[in-house]
């Protein structure tokens, strides 16, 4: 039995200390003066962000903010890959890969030119929530962990009246089945099914009943989290609008489009890693945000994989003929607009990257991006005004 991968957490909304869960509605906690939190943040200010172990986790989870924040974790999940994955297994170590590729990015030095803020520096308290355990035994149990982990992150109440809004979690993997309970939990947070962008090599909507899980203890596996999210009602394509695939090039079952029928048939519109080749960048960015449009919530699930080997070798199902660092960044930084109320980046496992460790390099690059536009989209919505304007009160 393999260990479950790795899930690491950022929430953007919702005060440091309680989206990470350091205080309850039921936990009278400490009330903190101005002087004591001026004097944790001159302390821990720009180092908190510790790619070791659960460090961030334990510094923050107990120093309060004001505002509404960001936070982070990281959930180690490797036991639902499916059998053709089996030989390259590790993506629970992905989290701790990513933190440690993530190390040189610091409050002091994070300014984003294209975006034109500091993610680190604004309204949005960006907090490491460390690492959410869950059972290596049992994929029923560990699925359920994660969910109420997300829940209570969801749940948090801000430590500031001033504060609105409800967290936004962006989760480091771990495999791929971690999407499952994240949508689960954002589905109760924000009472309405949510609509995905998923960039990947692979569907991912595959019927587990045709692709049971390696390890037999769910019925289910990292290729068809996206199949339970819709039979549960947990995407709104059968309502606001369909969901998006980008950057797909796996290989499809036995001998006919049986594989993007049943895609189809669960409505979700595909973009191929191929038609940039035809598009460019700026065609995959339109042809989303045509999709998608900018109002609805939008979960941005994103797995290595759907980088070339060449630029990510590091991850469990490679697919030659993927997207550039580059080019996936450029996208990214295109579709800045969409309403972003959560995300992921999945499927790092750096047993097999190189030693320049370009793999967790291109992942925590990827979570700056999406952190950046996040922070962004809040400003433009107003959400922090008081902040970027100075008027915010600790």
């Amino acid at each position: 039995m393999k260990p479950a991968s790795w899930l690491s957490l950022l929430a953007l909304a919702g005060s440091a200390a309680h989206a990470c869960g350091g205080h309850d509605d039921d936990d009278d906690g400490k009330e903190w003066t101005k002087e004591e939190l001026a004097e944790l943040q001159a302390k821990w200010g720009h180092e908190a962000r510790s790619p070791d172990k659960n460090s961030t986790g334990e510094k923050l989870a107990n120093a309060p903010s004001s505002g509404r924040s960001a936070a982070s974790g990281r959930l180690p999940t490797s036991t639902t890959s499916s059998a053709s994955r089996a030989r390259r297994k590790s993506a629970r170590f992905g989290p701790r890969a990513i933190r440690q590729a993530s190390s040189r990015q610091t409050s002091l030095r994070a300014f984003n030119p294209r975006a034109n803020v500091n993610p680190y520096q604004n309204w949005a308290r960006i907090i490491d929530c460390g690492d959410i355990p869950v059972t290596p035994f049992d994929n029923a149990i560990a699925a359920e962990q994660m969910t109420q982990a997300f829940r209570r992150l969801g749940r948090a109440r801000p430590a500031s009246a001033l504060s609105a809004g409800k967290p936004k979690l962006v989760t480091l993997g771990g495999d791929h089945s971690l999407a499952l309970p994240a949508l689960r939990a954002l589905r109760e947070i924000y009472g309405r099914p949510i609509r995905v962008l998923h960039f990947d090599a692979h569907l991912d909507t595959w019927d587990p009943a045709a692709y049971p899980s390696a390890w037999g203890s769910t019925h289910f596996t990292h290729g068809s989290m996206f199949w339970m999210a819709n039979a549960e009602g947990l995407l709104s394509n059968a309502s606001a609008g369909p969901s998006v695939h980008a950057g797909l090039r796996t290989r499809l079952t036995g001998t006919d489009w049986a594989d993007h029928e049943a895609d189809t048939a669960q409505n979700w519109v595909r973009f191929a890693a191929d038609d940039i080749d035809e598009v460019g960048t700026r065609g995959i960015v339109d042809g989303i945000m045509a999709v998608l449009g900018t109002e609805d919530p939008v979960y941005l699930s994103v797995d290595i994989d759907v980088l070339d080997p060449a630029f990510a070798p590091g991850t469990g199902t490679p697919e030659p003929g993927g997207w550039t660092t580059r080019e996936l960044i450029r996208i990214l930084r295109g579709v800045e607009g969409l309403n972003l109320v959560g995300a992921d980046v999945v499927e790092v496992s750096p047993a097999y990257q190189g030693r320049g460790e370009e793999t967790a390099l291109a992942a925590a690059q990827v979570v700056y991006e999406i952190l950046s536009s996040m922070v962004k989209r809040g400003l433009e919505d107003g959400d922090g005004e008081t902040a970027a304007g100075g008027k915010d009160e600790l």
